[in-house]
């Protein structure tokens, strides 16, 4: 065989330099087959837990067209052939006399009316934080931090002991207010503040004249917008699914919320043959709960969306 005789297996050997080190084209496809195979990875863990998060919404809608006897009797995480969705809601809204319909106002009245105080105190906290200069700032921050790894429910005690002084446990303001204080929405506020408002334009409005008010509400607050409507939701959401403080401070069953009443309507029919069993009920009284929350997110979404594309810009 001669020795200048072509060889035809070339092809299946790596491209190497004269050094005998891999080519950039063999390194540049060998980097993109790792970066494929963390892709699918993490691609296959998102996937998952897609699926942890979807399977009890998944559950509840299914739950909600079921009756009592379908939800005990039939695959729990399929419909049954009675599709009993209509008639639950209907009973659920008339049954003692309609007290969902107060429990339902009672949620809306305690999450908005909390929700929005603890914004507006949230945005005045945050902005002069942000802002301002003064003495202690930093220590009266660190206490706000600190209050943040504070456990709720650990507080719902002492608040009640502090309530019961002022006369005015088993009303609408011992759930009202401890929702006006947001101690992470004050971080949010701040955070956000620092890199949404420029101090320059601040010193702009102040040399055209504006006061401070004035610089605020005309300069500052447009531009806080979408960290607004986040503190907004997340207060809305905490008042609302808000059960130990409500299930402490009330009794009367025309202030609960619709957590702590559906709670109720749970102690009664695990009663068992002396209670009524209302299983039925429960959860469609849960999943017309869920409702408004979703329509907020739906709704306020582009504004989330507006505060993501200004941090991509800065």
């Amino acid at each position: 065989m001669s020795v200048f005789a072509p060889r035809t297996d070339l092809r299946d050997e790596p491209a190497t330099t004269a050094t005998g080190v891999p080519s950039h084209a063999d390194r540049s496809a060998g980097d993109r087959r790792r970066r494929g195979g963390r892709r699918i990875g993490s691609h296959a863990f998102l996937v998952i837990l897609a699926i942890y998060f979807v399977i009890p919404i998944w559950w509840l809608v299914v739950a909600a067209t079921k009756n009592t006897s379908g939800l005990f009797g039939s695959p729990a995480f399929w419909f049954d052939d009675h599709f009993a969705l209509f008639e639950n809601i209907a009973g659920l809204f008339t049954h003692q006399g309609g007290i969902y319909w107060r429990w339902l106002g009672n949620s809306f009245l305690y999450a908005f009316a909390g929700g929005l105080g603890a914004t507006a105190l949230a945005i005045l906290a945050g902005y002069g934080f942000a802002k301002y200069r003064f003495r202690g700032r930093g220590a009266v921050f660190t206490v706000i931090l600190g209050s943040v790894m504070v456990p709720l429910t650990a507080l719902v005690i002492p608040t009640f002991m502090l309530l019961s002084q002022y006369g005015i446990i088993n009303t609408p303001w011992a759930v009202i207010l401890p929702s006006l204080l947001s101690p992470f929405g004050v971080y949010l506020m701040r955070v956000y503040t620092q890199d949404a408002v420029p101090d320059e334009m601040l010193e702009a409005a102040r040399i055209d004249g504006a006061g401070e008010l004035r610089t605020f509400f005309q300069v500052a607050l447009p531009l806080l917008k979408p960290a607004i409507v986040t503190v907004l939701l997340l207060s809305v959401v905490g008042t609302w699914n808000n059960f130990f403080l409500p299930l402490a401070v009330l009794t009367d069953p025309q202030l609960l919320p619709v957590t702590v009443g559906l709670n109720r309507w749970t102690a009664l029919s695990n009663a068992g043959a002396g209670g009524e069993q209302v299983w039925n009920l429960i959860t469609s009284g849960a999943f017309v709960s869920v409702l408004p929350l979703i329509l907020s997110f739906l709704f306020l979404q582009r504004y989330w969306q507006g505060g993501l594309s200004i941090g991509s810009i800065k």
